[in-house]
């Protein structure tokens, strides 16, 4: 065999080093990262990192076209450019060994500097992880290309007089070092995983031994009427496994309840307080039917739901801080809600002060909060955009002003104070369904939380406007159902549809984006009469 065959040979082998190395780089961080915490391992970190210094109309854009697995999409496009850049780092060791694995070494101080700078960081420690591993990478990778450049020992005088040196190498040692390390990461990792696992079971078992009282408040029944007999509907109350989510968390939070802690403190506050959970269950609960609403939702989106919530008065657990209002001369005029993972929400103040039901939430259609949905507490202040009202894995509430302290959306040009606009949906017929002439019912939701719908009116083509048939109200916290039997004709139509809020205002026909308060703009779909 040729010189230049056997580098043929060679070079898909020195990938595959690439490859190996990194794999034991990530597993040895998995384990490592369960000694410390999940969070600091070097995919979740660099992961969150990304997510920070993404642009916003980037992240607008991967919400709108990957919904709630833009977090999957994110962390296999970091494994895919990850595993690009071991392929070419073995590649390049061939020639340049040191420099391969002095590569390696960058990518594990990548890794820990992305870390160490996460909101959520806890010290030097979070830097183990990628350090750890990317130093067992390198060594790894030194191993391996040594054996594709060097011949075995005992074959080394004869490539010497054959003055071909390199050209021989050490295949079984080659074959043994690679198996070995692949054999090894997959157990490292599998037991990564499996600490991982067992750290969180605290939290899992917290949430599981959780009886929520009953509430001192209820929530009323829901009026008959509520849910509209429509194939196709929304449900008036959406089930915990189908409510949105969208946050920036890629590992969620696991937080056990038995040592969870809020504490409430800064500016304003006249008795700092922390409290427990129990301490919260201990008060008197809240019950309260609230449809939330994300501020990337765009005009006829998917990431608004309406769920029965179980919480503390917001408003009680603040003035027996000491906080007051600016309406009655309190001086901060924004709450600063930090979670566990270090994500800050900025609300009004008055908002949370003004009677409506804002909460400390520990509940959701019954049960203590799913881990995706804040558990063990998250806040609710109905009215407000989830950035700046919906706090989950909330730990930390701090009373500031608006002029002082920008939390993380508005640094990355959102509003700092965000109503919910009033909007509207339709959910039948689908866009570019086909159904038969005659009656065909037109329904969906319209919501404007803490204002409530007067009215719904459906367009078809560039015909009048015409009134539907609302839904009973349930509270004007809520969204509410509506239909219009639409009497067909073959052909292409367009149907749109608008609501107007109590006190008169008509949802806008000027489309705007969800950046920087909200999408705007009246919805229609498309559909085809046969």
């Amino acid at each position: 065999m040729t010189t230049s065959a056997k580098l043929w040979v060679r070079l898909p082998l020195g990938a595959l080093s690439g490859l190996l190395a990194g794999f034991a780089a990530l597993a040895v961080a998995e384990l490592v990262s369960a000694a410390v915490r999940p969070q600091a391992g070097p995919l979740t970190a660099v992961g969150g990192a990304a997510i920070d210094r993404t642009p916003t109309p980037v992240k607008d854009w991967a919400i709108r076209h990957f919904g709630e697995d833009d977090k999957l999409v994110l962390q296999l496009g970091i494994l895919a450019t990850l595993a690009a850049l071991a392929i070419v780092l073995g590649v390049v060791a061939l020639r340049f060994r040191r420099v391969g694995a002095a590569g390696v070494l960058i990518f594990g101080v990548i890794g820990a500097t992305a870390a160490l700078t996460r909101p959520d960081s806890t010290g030097f420690t979070d830097a183990l992880p990628s350090v750890v591993g990317a130093v067992v990478a390198a060594v790894l990778l030194y191993y391996l290309i040594g054996r594709l450049t060097r011949p075995p020992r005992a074959d080394r005088a004869t490539a010497d007089a054959d003055s071909d040196r390199g050209a021989g190498w050490d295949r079984r040692g080659f074959v043994i070092g690679a198996s070995a390390a692949a054999v090894a990461s997959l157990g490292v990792g599998a037991l990564g995983r499996y600490l991982t696992g067992n750290a969180s079971q605290a939290a899992v078992e917290s949430r599981n031994a959780v009886r929520l009282p009953a509430p001192a408040s209820p929530a009323p029944p829901l009026p008959a009427g509520t849910q509209l007999k429509v194939p196709g509907i929304s449900r008036f109350t959406t089930p915990n496994k189908a409510f949105y989510r969208v946050d920036t968390a890629l590992v969620v939070p696991k937080v056990d309840a038995d040592t969870w802690r809020l504490r409430i403190h800064g500016r304003g506050v006249a008795r700092p307080v922390t409290l427990t959970f129990e301490d919260l269950l201990r008060r008197e609960l809240i019950e309260r039917d609230i449809t939330l609403t994300c501020v990337s939702n765009e005009v006829g989106g998917p990431y608004v739901g309406n769920a029965r919530w179980l919480g503390v008065r917001l408003a009680d657990v603040l003035a027996e801080a000491g906080v007051r209002p600016p309406s009655k001369g309190g001086p901060a005029d924004q709450l600063v809600a930090r979670s566990v993972d270090g994500m800050t929400l900025g609300s009004p103040v008055e908002a949370a002060m003004d009677g409506r039901d804002a909460m400390l939430a520990v509940g959701m259609n019954g049960q203590p909060l799913p881990f995706i949905h804040g558990f063990p507490v998250r806040m609710l202040i109905p009215g407000l955009y989830g950035y700046v009202s919906a706090c989950k894995w909330i730990e930390d509430i701090e009373l500031t002003t608006f002029a002082d302290y920008d939390p993380y959306w508005v640094k990355r040009s959102w509003a700092r104070r965000a109503p919910i606009k009033t909007q509207s949906r339709i959910d039948v017929p689908k866009p570019l369904s086909r159904s038969k002439a005659g009656t065909v019912m037109v329904a969906g939701v319209a919501w404007a939380q803490h204002r409530g719908i007067d009215r719904v009116q459906v367009q078809v083509d560039d015909g009048p406007w015409r009134d539907a048939d609302l839904a009973t109200e349930a509270n004007i916290d809520t969204w509410r159902q509506w239909s219009f039997p639409w009497k067909a004709t073959p052909g292409s139509h367009t149907l749109t549809v608008r609501a107007t809020e109590r006190g008169g205002q008509v949802q806008t026909e000027k489309r705007t984006g969800t950046v920087p308060d909200g999408a705007s703009g009246w919805p229609s779909v498309v559909v085809t009469i046969d």
